[in-house]
């Protein structure tokens, strides 16, 4: 068990880098060198670059979700970390909240398909607010421990990201591409769409990234789950700095 577990973390963190590098490649440095491009030169890159590095960007989403998952179900479900020492144990709550953690996309991708979704701020304020409830039920009614709200917050976010590529971002993607390739105008619906997601799952990246670490750790916040919405809170403002920076560089 201890080396399946070593093995599986070690495929986890090597795929992640893959994803997150390539995810932080499209909306970094690739988006904003596309949009300087026009006519033909646009569509060699687009035909030339873009199959080669989603196929690493939506294969690294897979692979980090499957070890992910299986992550956790060796190391909290079956390695009896989903609960503080000598508190209950499994509940009605600690199940549902699990589910929920696996099957929240739907409702996001409800509420991104919404007009809410064009306005940035509204859209964070009711996204940051869903998150404190969900927290707070980890918390308060499933009785989750703090190395497993932690996790599950991360396996929430991460579940979402790797719904987006594969069914929102790639799909987008390769109707563009087979567009370019056939020589006809790709829906102008596509890009946008698409862009909106990346851009989601580069928000959601940087407070990901944390809850895999903290949850092996601790901070003197943490005695209250609340720290981890401030910790989302500055993980978003990392990312909104970061896309400022990147709109300046040009071609520096």
């Amino acid at each position: 068990m201890e080396i399946t577990e070593s093995l599986l973390r070690w495929l986890h963190v090597a795929a992640g880098i893959l994803w997150i590098g390539h995810l932080y490649f499209f909306n970094f440095a690739n988006a904003q060198f596309l949009a300087a491009l026009e006519g033909d030169v646009r569509k060699t890159v687009m035909l030339g670059l873009q199959p080669r590095a989603l196929y690493w960007f939506r294969w690294g989403a897979a692979y980090t979700w499957i070890s992910g998952f299986l992550l956790l179900g060796l190391v909290y479900y079956h390695g009896g970390l989903m609960f503080e020492a000598g508190t209950e144990a499994w509940s009605t709550g600690a199940i549902v909240m699990i589910v929920v953690t696996f099957l929240f996309f739907s409702v996001y991708d409800l509420l991104a398909r919404t007009g809410l979704a064009k306005n940035g701020l509204l859209f964070g304020g009711i996204a940051l607010a869903l998150i404190a409830l969900l927290l707070y039920l980890m918390v308060e009614w499933a009785h989750f421990s703090f190395r497993a709200y932690n996790i599950h917050l991360g396996a929430l976010f991460g579940t979402i990201m790797a719904a987006n590529v594969w069914m929102r971002i790639w799909p987008a993607q390769r109707k563009i591409m087979t567009a370019l390739k056939e020589g006809s105008a790709p829906d102008p619906a596509l890009a946008p769409a698409a862009a909106l997601r990346s851009r989601h799952n580069t928000f959601l990246s940087v407070p990901l990234v944390w809850t895999m670490l903290n949850a092996h750790t601790t901070v003197p916040a943490a005695n209250h789950w609340l720290y981890l919405v401030g910790v989302v809170v500055l993980g978003w403002i990392t990312v909104w700095l970061l896309y400022g920076r990147a709109s300046k560089l040009g071609n520096r």
